[in-house]
């Protein structure tokens, strides 16, 4: 398989707006193309490739050697997409077609020092279409509208396999994923390695509200808090010890603490948090463990972290996940009792109707509690997410009003809009940023908010757009922490811009101090 062939793949995907039928056009893909290209395919729409990923810096530094720095700039700011704007922006040479497995080999062989030369050659014998292709490859954001769940799905449509048959065995299988392709044809039995895949597929919930489960009967559902961590998944087996996040991520160097607790022999699901004492600390502490190589000792002691689980899949041997949630939690409740306390289990709560569970919602005993989970009594372990086993209840998300002040546009999809806004509120007589956001509208709102930025841009950055102070906009979001790293010393979570306030003036937005009274009580 040629880049070529791989960038037109890329761009009928990107154009394919309906998600069946990128299932569809990425089944016919794997069907004619050879490998070990095809596994290098999936690998690099799963993000499971591990190449040299080039910086952006790196990029912009080698397009102002090769184009004028001024006309890249102003080709950045209208294009807004990096890759896009290199691909077009490049000057022409010699064409060549290399075969995909050879330039993923050179990305992810080459040393970062030789990285530039390497780059800036392949783009001088690339065009337009394949530079892209190249440059997407380069970078791991491929933005094409296809998630990794997506890939795998297309795959086992083409493979005539259920998707959790190939989710079950995916985290145990390295690219290009022969032995993969080979079962799936009928010629090679199941891939050795998928016989102890460390972490399996969770299971995942929809949201609901007190209208939809009106219809259903509350003493076939059970309820727990829905707790502000991060969903893990605690594996020990024969030995050895990992946690990893619900995304198959694994996080086991940055949680020590908790691999040294993990004296079991299974695999549990629940909730990683930050705990001192009885007390469960806010997402921002937890955020201080988050993604670290390696943990200090100060860190361990000043954060130190537990367990809240939920469910259990495998438990000394036994495979538990086609058992009914009751007899799940049962065994769950009798293995933590064997556990160091700082694994403990995510209490049942009680109530009998629906209005019954809507009041303890409305009053949760701590600030980093988000909402309820509701989860079938007879229900399985299943993978991935469907509707009706188990459902979330969040709580009813914060809003305030906040001040438009700098826009930057959108990528892919977007790349023809300013859609990425930055948004503060009052403290004193000045204007300081809070967050940034760039979902929640509906795409004629998109429309709205990009005609605002382009008839009221003030100043440029770059590909920043400052803007004129007078839009606007109710703000969402889930829960806020202390921040050192902003001005405004507070940090949003999950903020969406709500809706447009035409009626509102900005003088008449919120002020920091009414971000600063919804801090967490135990900061």
């Amino acid at each position: 398989m040629s880049l070529s062939t791989f960038a037109t793949l890329l761009e009928r995907l990107a154009f394919t707006p309906q998600r069946l039928a990128k299932e569809r056009l990425l089944a016919a893909s794997f069907a004619q193309i050879p490998d070990p290209d095809r596994g290098l395919t999936l690998a690099a729409l799963t993000g499971d490739l591990k190449l040299r990923q080039v910086t952006p810096s790196l990029l912009r530094g080698l397009t102002e050697t090769r184009a004028d720095a001024q006309l890249f700039r102003y080709s950045y700011d209208f294009v807004g997409d990096l890759a896009e704007t290199i691909a077009l922006i490049w000057p022409e040479g010699t064409r060549s077609d290399p075969p995909l497995s050879e330039v993923i080999h050179e990305l992810s062989t080459t040393p970062r020092t030789r990285l530039p030369a390497l780059i800036a050659t392949r783009l001088d014998s690339l065009g337009p279409s394949e530079r892209y292709a190249y440059l997407k490859l380069a970078t791991g954001a491929l933005r094409v509208g296809v998630s990794a769940r997506l890939a795998r799905s297309a795959f086992a449509s083409w493979a005539n396999l259920a998707l959790p048959q190939v989710e079950e065995i995916w985290h145990a299988l390295t690219p290009p994923y022969l032995d993969l392709f080979a079962w799936a044809a009928g010629t090679a039995p199941r891939p050795e390695a998928a016989a102890r895949a460390p972490f399996r597929p969770v299971m995942l919930s929809t949201p609901t509200d007190l209208d939809q489960l009106s219809a259903l009967d509350p003493a076939a559902y059970a309820a727990e808090w829905k707790w502000d961590g991060i969903r893990v998944q605690a594996v020990s087996d024969a030995g050895t010890r990992r946690l990893y996040s619900r995304t198959g991520e694994d996080i086991s160097p940055a949680f020590p603490d908790i691999i040294d607790l993990m004296t079991f022999d299974g695999t549990l699901d629940g909730e990683l948090l930050i705990r001192r004492g009885d007390q469960i600390a806010s997402f921002g502490d937890l955020q201080q463990r988050l993604n670290r190589k390696t943990v200090t000792p100060a860190l361990l002691r000043s954060h130190p972290a537990g367990l809240r689980l939920y469910d259990v899949l495998i438990w000394n041997g036994q495979d538990l996940r086609d058992q009914p949630y009751d007899a799940r939690r049962a065994t769950l409740a009798q293995a933590v009792a064997t556990l160091d306390p700082r694994i403990d289990l995510s209490p049942n709560l009680p109530f009998t109707t629906w209005d019954d569970l809507a009041a303890l919602r409305a009053a949760p005993p701590a600030d980093v509690i988000e909402g309820v989970m509701i989860k079938r009594r007879d229900s399985p372990y299943l993978a991935g997410r469907i509707r009706g086993p188990w459902f979330k209840w969040k709580r009813d998300p914060h809003l305030i009003d906040a001040v438009l002040m700098y826009a930057q546009r959108g990528h892919g999809k977007r790349s023809g809009y300013y859609s990425d806004f930055t948004f503060g509120v009052w403290n004193g007589d000045d204007l300081v940023p809070v967050g940034k956001a760039y979902f929640g509208f509906t795409d004629e709102e998109l429309r709205e908010l990009d005609r605002f930025v382009r008839t009221n841009t003030v100043e440029r950055f770059g590909t920043v757009r400052s803007v004129a102070r007078t839009r606007v906009v109710e703000v969402a979001f889930e829960g806020l922490n202390r921040s050192t790293r902003h001005k405004s010393g507070v940090a949003m979570r999950f903020p969406r811009i709500n809706r447009i306030r035409l009626d509102k003036p900005a003088a008449e937005a919120d002020h920091l101090s009414t971000l600063q009274a919804m801090l967490p009580k135990d900061d």
